[in-house]
């Protein structure tokens, strides 16, 4: 028998998104290439109704614009953001009364922006510049309420969304039951492409879009799909690298052309770099004098170039912090 979550509020989304202030804490790993990443501009402040400020979903619309979205945004407060990269101004694009939105992503087939809701169990679209705002999804499928975290297009312009379950007081047999939804561009209709995960965060699809990395949240790993002729179901789920995080938990992820993976994390202000064959490559990390941010949970990297753009978040309000990527960026490394 499936289990149904249950709609949260913020203030329930708060106390999953609490953060723990181990940010500087972690040592840098042992022979391993260390970069280094610089404060571009503050966004946002804590909240006062809610006590905490989240960025995440940064996503480029290749005009000199930055969007990022801010999950925890009480009513009325902005919930999607756009910097200006040049004067570094911050416009409010959205907000509504429920939204607690996760992730920012540009489909390839419509070019609009897609923002999933995680506490409302629901994907919006709407035009870069705020308006015709649009319900794509929302919903049970399967028999199951969808809780949308991250979202990772194919080339088609489906989206392929990850269904976390591991929210405060679900209990370790929900925290084992997410899945990946794909939910078809067109008919916006929903479909299971895998289950009985360890409440996957972070997915982006590799570099030639045979398979997707999954960040398992409730497990602290990062598994490999692999999808089936068809491109709509799993052939395969394999553990394919574990991370060393501690009490630090596996965020989003990002994909560059060369086929690196960025791990990002919440309760850890640092992104991990690995090859597609497991190896860490290297660590990006914040400057020691860097206080009260706790978590670097998404990126983007500007496709055709090496520029990337970490969100990072803490008592001290959220950030963007910029730095130089492995290779160039990709759809893969824009946003999710």
């Amino acid at each position: 028998m499936s289990r149904r979550i249950p709609a949260l509020g913020l203030a329930g989304l708060g106390l999953m998104l609490a953060l723990t202030g181990c940010g500087q804490d972690s040592p840098a790993a042992e022979g391993v290439e260390q970069h280094a990443a610089t404060e571009l501009l503050q966004v946002t402040q804590v909240h006062a109704d809610t006590g905490m400020t989240l960025l995440e979903g940064p996503v480029l619309d290749g005009q000199g614009n930055l969007f990022v979205v801010d999950v925890p945004a009480p009513a009325g407060e902005a919930k999607l953001l756009k910097i200006d990269l040049d004067s570094k101004d911050v416009s409010q694009v959205h907000t509504d009364g429920t939204g607690a939105y996760s992730s920012a992503q540009f489909s390839p087939e419509d070019q609009r922006m897609y923002l999933s809701d995680i506490a409302g169990g629901r994907i919006i679209s709407m035009n870069a510049d705020g308006s015709d705002v649009q319900v794509f999804f929302e919903g049970d499928v399967e028999g199951r309420r969808v809780s949308p975290d991250d979202i990772a297009f194919d080339k088609e312009g489906n989206l392929f969304v990850s269904d976390f379950t591991a929210f405060p007081g679900a209990g370790v047999e929900a925290a084992q039951a997410g899945r990946i939804i794909r939910i078809d561009g067109e008919t916006a209709k929903g479909s299971v492409v895998a289950e009985n995960l360890p409440s996957t965060n972070g997915i982006s699809f590799n570099e030639d879009y045979s398979g997707l990395w999954l960040s398992q949240y409730a497990a602290n790993r990062i598994d490999l799909l692999a999808l089936d002729q068809s491109g709509m179901k799993a052939a395969s789920v394999q553990p394919a690298i574990y991370v060393n995080a501690g009490v630090a938990k596996v965020d989003s992820n990002a994909v560059d052309a060369a086929g690196n993976i960025y791990q990002m994390f919440e309760h850890d202000a640092r992104i991990d770099v690995y090859s597609k064959t497991g190896q860490l490559k290297a660590q990006i990390r914040l400057p020691d004098d860097a206080q009260g941010l706790e978590s670097a949970t998404n990126i983007a990297i500007e496709p055709g170039t090496t520029q990337g753009y970490a969100t990072v978040s803490g008592t001290s309000g959220g950030y963007v912090y910029t730095f130089e990527a492995l290779a160039e960026g990709i759809g893969q490394s824009n946003g999710g």
